[in-house]
């Protein structure tokens, strides 16, 4: 084979394509046909061409000029691709834009991870329900699943702090639901917010506990005897 052909060959360059719109293109809408389009289009605007006609297309794919150009109007009609105006020395010409894919992608992929995090919210906040209930042995009761969801929603505690807490609870023996709100509502007066300084603010408080209840030394007084003149 001759070298020189196929350093020419190798010359015109690759094109680059996003491993997120591989994987996705399918749950943003796109059949194979326009997949491919797209990218031949992509390809044409990385070499400077940008406004290839419907027959430049269809020489690189299996497609009619005519197949084309009804693929580029579904494209255009689904969002996919857009004509934007261009002004080069003066001279007004048109050309594709893939913005609004670029931007359906990531709108897509942002709504995917927000759908994700909505979800492992759910299975921490159930795991909270499922943690107390262990730790209690009976279901929880209407009134205090609803205290729950109150820390969670409205007071704003972390699943994990206030699973932080009734571990708290339950070292201290005081396992009910009046000692927990009491240490989730010191917690967010002092400040803390991660599992880290939970514990190290319950060692501390338990240790103070421990010591308080230790038997103060008694001091020692030397006893003086009064000699009672009256009953002499």
């Amino acid at each position: 084979m001759d070298k020189e052909k196929m350093a020419e060959w190798l010359g015109h360059g690759s094109i680059s394509i996003p491993k997120l719109l591989l994987h996705h293109y399918k749950r943003l809408g796109l059949t194979e046909v326009e997949f491919m389009l797209l990218l031949h289009l992509h390809s044409f605007m990385e070499e400077g061409v940008w406004f290839p006609t419907p027959a430049e297309i269809a020489e690189k794919m299996t497609l009619t000029p005519a197949q084309c150009m009804e693929t580029l109007r579904k494209l255009m009609q689904k969002g996919f691709v857009s004509i934007e105006e261009q002004v080069d020395q003066a001279i007004l010409s048109e050309k594709y834009s893939l913005k609004p894919l670029w931007e359906k992608l990531v709108h897509y992929l942002v709504s995917e991870l927000a759908a994700s995090g909505q979800k492992e919210r759910q299975e921490e906040e159930q795991s909270v329900y499922t943690m107390f209930e262990q730790e209690f042995g009976r279901p929880l009761s209407p009134f205090e699943c609803e205290t729950l969801t109150m820390w969670i929603d409205q007071d704003g505690h972390d699943p994990a702090i206030v699973k932080a807490a009734l571990r708290e609870a339950v070292l201290s023996g005081k396992l009910n639901f009046r000692y927990i709100d009491r240490i989730l509502f010191e917690w967010k007066k002092n400040g803390i917010r991660t599992i880290e300084q939970a514990k190290d603010h319950g060692k501390k408080f338990r240790k103070h506990q421990l010591k308080s209840k230790l038997p103060q030394p008694t001091e020692h007084r030397q006893t003086v005897t009064f000699y009672n003149w009256l009953e002499s």
